[in-house]
């Protein structure tokens, strides 16, 4: 066997026993390998999706800053975005002493 042939052998044997995918000698493939370790046998959250706000608390805060702002289009936008809102009748009661 030539002298040069030897480190070429060696370094097929080695790619051919370490595998394509990139496994770990005698392993599973790197990304199994790390999901295991990531798994702590707990459910996790999903990190990308907030908690849903509620309703009332978004509606409520949206007429504060409306009354806040004084203003007769403020009052108008509110009731023409929440008209059925149990405090669309409070807008209308400001917006009539705002046209006095």
């Amino acid at each position: 066997m030539p002298r040069r042939s030897l480190p070429a052998g060696l370094f097929v044997a080695l790619m051919a026993l370490a595998g394509l995918d990139h496994q770990p000698f005698g392993g599973l493939p790197v990304m199994v390998e790390k999901a295991k370790a990531d798994d702590s046998g707990k459910a996790a959250r999903a990190p990308t999706m907030p908690m849903a706000r509620d309703p009332a608390v978004a509606v409520a805060e949206e007429y504060e800053a409306a009354r806040r702002k004084g203003t007769r289009e403020a009052l108008e936008l509110f009731i023409a975005r929440h008209g059925d809102a149990p405090l669309a009748e409070q807008a209308r009661a400001e917006l009539k002493r705002l046209s006095r």
